[in-house]
């Protein structure tokens, strides 16, 4: 477990920033996880939905993009909680899908790429669930140990594929059987997450459903009757998109080089499509997930199961569209950091809710452990937040930090390890000749200017490099890993923009 840290000095020095109004560290809060704060009577179920590479933003009721249409998510959060700051403490697929199931840092459970196989006797939190009488089911894209799909540890009925998987006619493993389906894997998937809790679940018990979507992961396609809907919409793009003198004043180099990679705007997935094509499809595909949402709280309410069941939404990672001229994630950057994040449970949680506190992906297995009434056990690092979401004032972190493990694979992101506030973000690079970053987010969301060699900035900045060491040292987090060459490289480069 890790130990508290606090400090007079550190207290003072965060307080004159306004970083929190209490400073618990990191630290602090793993501490405090290992109980349970569930003192209520009833019992929920848990019904949790994750997406692929949505980005925090990209939700109706937040207005960007104008023109993106989500009913659901936005009904969620009308009438349960947004968190508004809710990030994932590694922006890639398998280290975060893994992070959610063990309540651990990518550094502790080992899956530090999309390559890596999860580590023999890693323990899932579903396994708690199921020892303790739930039943649980998965369905969906598991993407740990890439390309296998056969039935994990943890689940009483299980369906996935195989990998990325595909999103027209898939094939599904289904309880350790191959079948073969035709139809769009958004509305597939949901058809068997309702059969599931209809028909194939011991109806006496409590429930743990995790329905796990392929959408919207790269290359976009959109379910039939959403293709084509968005192709007349006016784009708006980031500021920061352009290749200009003003925009990378400041920046670091590999972040200009990498505009002109498989994940820059200069060269996007090598050219196999072109940016506002792109842009469009993701806004169509996403529309099924919207809808996915929207079937299952149905469902709920016609089955007198919505205030029984609290249903929580949440990205594994956020997508770069443009800004700083790249696409994807893997970096620190708010729009690959940022995942959207919403809960809905009427009677549990006030509508219209509204949470601030830092909440990461790894405080998932340990708050649906508390809901199951469980005790947290001490191999997590993340905290239950059930508390926070009822509007309640509990000791929180004021800080959640990042890491990043650079891919052989694609070699554009160097190894990242940050820590970021509610106001301030400091990135630290591994391995490269190059320069740190750190941003003003309340005064520059967009990340714009880098403060790093600010005068006046330089204590903030010995202080938050400090808190990032001290959380790998505590955490057994100083070093890096090193996995096998296996897969394609992604290393070529637009020779038409090289000339230029």
């Amino acid at each position: 477990m890790i130990k508290s840290y606090k400090t007079t000095n550190r207290r003072q020095f965060l307080k004159s920033l306004g970083l929190a109004a209490t400073a618990f560290p990191f630290a602090v809060g793993c501490a405090f996880a290992r109980r349970s704060f569930n003192a209520r009577k009833k019992l929920r179920n848990v019904i949790f939905i994750l997406s692929d590479d949505h980005r925090y933003d990209f939700m109706g009721f937040l207005n960007k993009p104008k023109f993106l249409e989500t009913p659901n998510m936005d009904r969620m959060a009308r009438e349960g909680a947004y968190i508004k700051n809710a990030t994932v403490s590694t922006a890639l697929c398998s280290p975060s899908r893994a992070s959610i199931l063990t309540g651990q840092f990518a550094h502790r459970h080992g899956v530090v790429d999309n390559n890596t196989r999860v580590p023999a006797g890693t323990r899932f939190f579903p396994q708690d669930l199921q020892k303790a009488g739930w039943q649980t089911a998965f369905m969906g894209k598991w993407h740990m140990g890439h390309a296998s799909d056969e039935p994990r540890p943890g689940f009483n009925k299980w369906v996935s594929f195989k990998g990325q998987g595909v999103y027209s006619n898939p094939t599904f493993n289904v309880d350790g059987k191959q079948v073969k389906r035709q139809g769009h894997v958004s509305d597939l998937l949901t058809d068997y997450a309702l059969d599931w809790l209809k028909n194939d679940r011991e109806q006496d018990k409590p429930f743990f459903l995790y329905l796990s979507h392929k959408a919207v992961h790269a290359m976009f396609e959109p379910a039939q009757r959403h293709h084509g809907k968005y192709d007349d919409v006016k784009l708006e793009y980031p500021k920061s998109m352009a290749n200009t003198e003003e925009n990378y004043k400041g920046k670091p180099q590999w972040v200009k080089e990498q505009r002109n990679s498989w994940h820059g705007v200069d060269h996007m997935y090598h050219g196999q499509m072109d940016f506002d094509t792109f842009y469009r499809r993701y806004c169509e595909t996403l529309l099924s997930v919207d809808e996915s949402i929207g079937r299952v709280i149905k469902y709920l309410e016609s089955n007198n199961l919505a205030e029984d069941t609290l249903v929580m939404y949440m990205g594994d990672n956020g997508f770069v569209f443009g800004e700083h001229g790249l696409i994807d994630k893997r970096h620190m950057y708010e729009e690959s950091m940022r995942v959207p994040f919403l809960a809905w449970c009427p009677g549990m949680i006030k509508s219209g809710s509204v949470v601030e506190e830092l909440i990461q992906n790894i405080d998932i297995a340990p708050t649906v452990m508390d809901i199951a009434g469980l005790k947290i056990p001490e191999r997590m690092d993340g905290q239950p937040f059930l508390p926070v979401l009822q509007g309640k004032k509990i000791p929180w972190r004021d800080a959640a930090f990042y890491e990043y493990y650079w891919e052989r694979n694609f070699p554009h992101t160097p190894t990242t390890h940050g820590v970021r506030t509610n106001r301030y973000k400091y990135i630290h690079y591994h391995g490269i000749w190059d320069i740190d970053e750190l941003y003003d987010l309340k005064n520059d969301p967009d990340e714009m200017t880098n403060l790093i060699d600010s005068p006046e900035h330089q204590d903030l900045i010995t202080q938050l490099n400090s808190r990032m060491f001290e959380w790998l040292e505590k955490s057994d987090g100083m070093l890096i890993p090193l996995r096998r060459d296996q897969g394609f490289r992604a290393i070529e480069r637009n020779p038409e923009k090289i000339r230029k």
